[in-house]
């Protein structure tokens, strides 16, 4: 016998324990070979979860994965795996040699859109918000399609090694059959008819031979290059980037924040962001975020219970403005003594203020102008219109931290008036603020209409609630007259309710001189010429 084949030159039987070994140890070393990912992108099932429910709930998601989808295979795994790209805290890629032949153009193209220099900028804005993720999904559309149109080279190499990877499954099938067929024709002392032992023989060699091709069309498959792609996904990149920042920046300006757009549906958000980005005031979000943040800087330099700004530490006896530090001693046992002498003394610190006591409790009404000349344009293009507008969201802001009711008055001639109620009372309605801003009505200017409707309401405001010291605020670039009847009714009101009148000429020196009918109804006025500069309206804010 043969000791190196277990058969003789006539056919013997051979061992079925050496062929069982044979067989067996080659098919452990395929057994071996690692699981295939159809994802690049390693992921948990919560991940799953938020990439499905943010599928469902956007259509153009599921747009975009057909209209990719018809030209090109597997086109829903990669967006998956850009979503979690963006989506996941700390993204992780799993290694290529781990991909399903299949799905190693998705691994190229996420590798490169990682690897963006912007990447780092995009995931700020998205990290753990699906919404957002998605945004930055489909403003890479345009370049996912391109570079799925460069990659068809790179795909046909990877379908051929894919190819050869199941030609290598199916040699191991035969293996396996091969070795059942021997089993099952070995004698009662587990001879191996020859003809069968050689099939087990030849089955191996031949699952060999197309693991070593699998293994060679796999290599090359993992070299190929996809010329464009580091370019196209850095473009891509760059513009989801863009698109996201903007989007952020938006919803900052017009005060939505990250927690109420965490509760809302998607769809809600993407109306949202499309009516803010379509609307009447999205060329001056800036504007608005710079207002409000102003606003939010001068309600800080106030002091609680003080009068007037913030301006420094002086030293006295008065413990309603004592800085915290001081009122710390009084937790310490063995400093409250030099606590009582520092008082006894007149030398503890204080906080030291000027300035006018905000003495308003009633609501704050701004009255904004929209006649046609609002819309004149002046330093950096910001119009009289956008000016005006964004303080008064500013002063919606204030009152809304103050407690109090604010009502914004759009006004121009006579017979051309809207009025938005917003009571402390309930939540701001984004809805109606975007109203608000964006209603403009045209044509001429009247004082009496707006200011008689604001009297109107704060007289409501003392009679509902016994409410008085409400704060009006007038944003005009006109001029025009008031009869003598009705400027008496309004100063007999004005006495009566204790409300005070703010006037702000926008762009119109004119319309704040003295002697100008808007000087005679204000207790302060002001006139601002440059449009790009917020802190002309600043006092406002520390004594409303």
């Amino acid at each position: 016998m043969d000791e190196g084949t277990g058969t003789d030159a006539a056919g013997a039987a051979s061992p079925l324990g050496a062929l069982a070994d044979l067989a067996g140890s080659w098919l452990a070393r395929s057994a071996a070979t690692p699981e295939r990912h159809t994802g690049a992108v390693a992921a948990d099932r919560f991940d799953r979860v938020a990439w499905r429910d943010t599928y469902e709930q956007a259509p153009a998601l599921r747009e975009l994965a057909a209209e990719l989808g018809e030209r090109h295979p597997h086109t829903e795994d990669l967006l998956t795996d850009a979503f979690l790209a963006a989506y996941k805290a700390a993204p992780r890629l799993r290694e290529p040699t781990g991909m399903a032949p299949s799905r190693l153009v998705n691994h190229r193209i996420v590798t490169a859109l990682l690897e963006s220099p912007d990447f780092a900028e995009l995931h700020r804005e998205t990290v753990g918000d699906p919404y957002a993720a998605a945004m930055a999904v489909l403003a890479q559309g345009t370049a996912l399609r391109r570079m799925l149109d460069d990659s068809r080279p790179a795909r046909d190499r990877d379908e051929r090694a894919a190819l050869a990877g199941r030609d290598a499954e199916d040699a191991a099938d035969a293996v396996a059959e091969a070795l059942r067929q021997a089993a099952d024709g070995a004698d009662e002392e587990g001879g191996v008819p020859g003809p069968a032992a050689d099939a087990v023989r030849r089955a191996v060699e031949d699952a060999e031979d197309a693991a070593r091709r699998a293994a060679s069309d796999a290599a090359h498959s993992l070299a190929v290059a996809v010329p464009g792609v580091r370019a196209a996904a850095s473009g891509a990149v760059a513009k989801s980037a863009a698109a996201a920042r903007e989007e952020a920046a938006l919803m900052r300006a017009w005060g939505v924040g990250s927690g109420e757009l965490e509760r809302m549906p998607f769809d809600e958000r993407a109306r949202l962001a499309e009516r803010l980005r379509a609307g009447r005031l999205a060329e001056w979000a800036e504007l608005i975020g710079r207002f409000r943040q102003m606003a939010a800087g001068e309600r800080a330099r106030k002091v609680e219970n003080a009068t007037g700004e913030l301006i420094g530490v002086t030293l006295g006896d008065d413990l309603s403005r004592v800085i915290p530090s001081e009122l710390a001693n009084l937790g310490l046992p063995e400093l409250r003594a030099v606590f009582a002498a520092r008082y006894a003394a007149g030398e503890l610190m204080l906080y030291d203020s000027q300035g006018e006591q905000a003495t308003g409790r009633g609501a704050v009404i701004a009255c904004v102008d929209t006649s046609h000349s609002m819309y004149e344009a002046g330093p950096g293009g910001i119009t009289r219109e956008a000016w005006a507008k964004a303080c008064a969201l500013a002063l919606l802001d204030h009152a809304r931290h103050a407690g109090r009711d604010f009502v914004g008055i759009v006004f121009s001639a006579a017979d051309k008036l809207r009025v938005f109620r917003f009571p402390a009372d309930a939540p701001t309605d984004l809805t109606r603020t975007l109203d608000f801003a964006e209603t403009f009505l045209g044509g001429g200017t009247s004082y009496q209409r707006p200011l008689s409707a604001a009297g109107e309401l704060l007289e409501a405001e003392f009679n509902d609630a016994a409410r008085t010291r409400g704060d009006i605020v007038m944003l005009t670039d006109d001029d025009c007259g008031v009869t003598e009847a009705w400027m008496r009714d309004w100063n007999v009101a004005k006495r009566r309710l204790g409300f005070r009148v703010f006037g702000v000429g926008i762009g119109a020196p004119r319309v704040a001189a003295a002697g100008s009918v808007l000087a005679a109804l204000c207790d302060n006025l002001r006139c601002v010429e440059d449009f790009t500069d917020v802190h002309a309206a600043a006092d406002l804010f520390r004594v409303i």
